[in-house]
């Protein structure tokens, strides 16, 4: 593993420092990691959004589409609620 050294302003070490000791991580390095992971997850959201922002439209979607999928949601939540 490496090692990186970075330098904060006071307040933001303290709040580091703060999560630490509420125990929400186990050291300030676990911190940093676990930022870098949400980012890396949305980098790779965001790119899925561009990806879908550009790509062409297909199929048919209007209202009827809409209420169909809302059906589907519906149900999914019902049976979830059962299990």
């Amino acid at each position: 593993m490496s090692t990186m050294n970075i330098s904060l302003p006071d307040e933001m070490k303290r709040f580091v420092d703060q999560q630490v000791r509420e125990g929400a991580y186990a050291g300030s390095s676990e911190y940093v990691r676990e930022l870098i992971r949400k980012d890396r997850e949305l980098a790779k959201f965001r790119a899925l959004l561009d990806k879908g922002a550009t790509s062409p439209i297909e199929g048919k979607f209007d209202a009827a589409w809409f209420d169909g999928l809302r059906t589907q949601l519906r149900t999914r939540a019902k049976s979830r609620k059962r299990a």
